[in-house]
């Protein structure tokens, strides 16, 4: 989420003033985070926020770098009529590039909170800067279809990317035959996946890697509800997917391994501009995690993971450690706890599921 307080700490800020109704100017997201951490420059690198993760970053050298974008990025004026709005100033696009994003996820609740005008732009300022795009686009057809990345030796990765009305997006966002939008569930989701299945059998070629991304659910809370599951789960059943990319939540929750296949039902937030505010203590807001997911390129053996924890101190991601470590893997399990894998802390603190 660059968008808002983390935009106006940038080379280019947005105008501040905001439509929210305690906070109308988003300098004041900045003091706020002053207020609980201490100073917070001002015209930052487009490094400073990724803090500790970039060197990390170039430790594990993973071949794609992909996020969940909670933001326009765009000059738009014209807010959407919905209270809270995120917006990017393009001119801070390097804030993106400089942890070297291979994709971003647009299917979200705040992509057009400037409106079409405000998605379009969002799109080409990103893939002018070679970072492809997935969930949201100028019709349905290509909000729906897959980005597909290379890694490298003829490895293809598929990124599909689509989200639920709960999570916050309004109906009239969904794209449409005609007009831009984002890739938006309809009732019952689960509907979707024959179809899903279907169109992907047209482009997927042996061996390509699928991620399947799901913006669904509330903000806050650790369920995880029965539609949730029975949807990933029929993702990676119909669709073959090899991952379910889940998010909302802003802070982490639960996966499970299902048919060796992994499943992130809340990634919580890598970057915001929450630190400082109220109202949310018994969920771990100030604690972020990178997930490392490994997915075997002959097939058949179980996707692995290794999570890295961080913390949010002053906009930049910090190195949390294992008592982080400790507290996050306990809200990474199921209510039931029986499709939870196993979590190993390790020395340092990095989580890895280890087994089903």
């Amino acid at each position: 989420m660059t968008g808002r307080g983390i935009d106006q700490i940038l080379p280019t800020p947005s105008d501040p003033r905001l439509f929210e109704n305690w906070i109308t100017d988003a300098r004041d997201y900045v003091r706020l985070a002053e207020n609980a951490s201490g100073p917070i420059p001002r015209n930052v690198p487009a490094s400073y926020v990724w803090g500790d993760l970039l060197a990390d970053l170039e430790a594990l050298s993973p071949d794609l770098r992909i996020v969940n974008l909670e933001t326009a990025v765009t000059r738009s004026d014209k807010p959407a009529p919905k209270g809270i709005n995120y917006r990017m100033h393009p001119g801070n696009v390097g804030v993106l590039t400089a942890a070297r994003l291979d994709a971003c996820i647009l299917a979200n609740n705040h992509v057009m909170d400037w409106g079409v005008a405000g998605l379009i732009e969002t799109i080409e300022t990103l893939r002018s800067e070679g970072i492809a795009v997935a969930g949201a686009g100028r019709t349905a057809a290509e909000a729906w279809a897959p980005c597909i990345l290379s890694a490298g030796e003829g490895q293809r990765v598929l990124v599909v990317a689509c989200a639920s009305g709960d999570s916050g997006v309004p109906a009239h966002w969904a794209a449409t035959a005609e007009s831009p939008g984002v890739a938006l569930l309809t009732e019952p989701a689960s509907s979707v996946v024959d179809e899903l299945a279907a169109w992907l059998s047209k482009v997927r070629r042996t061996g390509d890697v699928l991620v399947v991304s799901v913006h669904w659910g509330g903000n806050w809370g650790y369920e995880v509800p029965a539609w949730q599951r029975d949807l990933a789960r029929a993702l990676v059943d119909t669709c073959h997917a090899d991952v379910v990319f889940g998010h909302s939540s802003h802070h982490p929750k639960a996966l499970e391994r299902h048919r060796g296949r992994l499943i992130l039902y809340g990634c919580g937030d890598l970057i915001n501009d929450y630190e400082g505010i109220g109202g949310h203590d018994e969920f771990p807001t100030h604690l972020a995690l990178g997930y490392f997911v490994e997915v075997p390129a002959a097939g058949g053996q179980p996707v692995t993971c290794r999570m890295r924890p961080y913390e949010i101190r002053r906009f930049r991601l910090q190195r949390a450690g294992e008592a982080a470590a400790d507290r996050l893997a306990r809200t990474l399990v199921l209510e039931d706890g029986r499709r939870t894998p196993t979590i190993s802390l390790q020395p340092g603190g990095d989580m890895l599921v280890t087994s089903d």
